[in-house]
């Protein structure tokens, strides 16, 4: 079959962003997050494509999380993994009863939803031996994740394209970073991948997440660069220019200063509350 435009796109970009993070290496066994939505199948068939155009120096195996959410049906999602000739496992554990029953109505429930399916994956992985996992994040969720961030937690941090996790026993990687979302749901339509939808959030407006998107996609309506920028930013950080005083040792630069005549000083300035600042 002819190659697209449109997976040619996502090759370039997906290749790229594996080779620039070393993501995959010859000989590792890849366990592919494979949760029904648009963003993991793309991944899942461009993987198995660079894969094989690899000569087969990687292994895939796909992973399929169900969590016992109403309206789950994984009978499309088995037909297509059969007809790639994917190895597969579409494993159950009701994770959706947890959520329900420790997260009251109205609130959002990603967050405990996503450590406790994060906790399955990881332990399935290590069990079966898999060196990497691969999750199906792309370059829009990176810079929302940005924005909420810096808005909601007072951090500068968003989800780095590989990772060491925190036990170091699993090594994540999202080879979709550099990929646009808009380009993902073109593909997705093309392929006519069989989407299985969250049921469990769907219902819930006025998420953060959403709301950001929001914020986003206006600005990008005046300047169309500034999606692409703010990915940029995240490989560009200027510890100097921020005020982190765990990157920036901020008390050296007195030391460092070059001028002609100086006042010697014998102590810090302190301060002290409600006096403001005293000798």
């Amino acid at each position: 079959m002819k190659t697209s435009a449109i997976e040619k796109k996502l090759l370039h970009y997906i290749g790229k962003a594996i080779a620039d993070y070393k993501m995959i290496r010859t000989k590792d066994r890849v366990m592919v997050c494979l949760s029904g939505g648009k963003d993991s199948y793309t991944m899942v068939r461009i993987l198995n494509l660079l894969r094989k155009r690899s000569g087969h120096k990687f292994e895939l195996f796909v992973f399929t999380l169900d969590q016992a959410q109403p309206g789950w049906n994984d009978e499309g999602m088995r037909a297509w993994l059969e007809q790639e000739k994917l190895p597969y496992l579409i494993f159950k554990e009701d994770t959706y009863s947890i959520v329900k029953e420790k997260i009251p109505e109205g609130k959002t429930y990603c967050s405990l939803c996503s450590r406790l399916r994060r906790g399955i994956i990881y332990r399935y992985a290590e069990e079966q031996g898999y060196n990497k996992v691969a999750l199906g994040h792309h370059r829009d969720d990176m810079i929302r994740t940005l924005l909420m961030s810096i808005f909601y937690n007072g951090e500068i941090k968003s989800m780095p394209p590989k990772l060491l996790s925190d036990n170091k026993r699993h090594i994540v990687i999202r080879p979709l970073a550099y990929c646009q979302e808009n380009d993902i749901i073109e593909y997705a339509k093309e392929q006519q991948f069989p989407i299985i939808p969250c049921n469990l959030c769907g219902a819930q407006e006025n998420l953060m997440r959403q709301r950001i998107k929001v914020l986003i996609d206006d600005l990008a309506k005046e300047n169309p660069k500034i999606p692409s920028n703010m990915l940029h930013a995240l490989t560009s950080i200027k510890p100097s220019q921020l005020m982190d005083k765990k990157l920036w040792d901020f008390y050296a630069l007195d030391a460092e200063q070059q001028v002609t005549q100086v006042s010697p000083v014998d102590e810090d300035i302190q301060w002290v509350e409600g006096e403001g600042f005293l000798a």
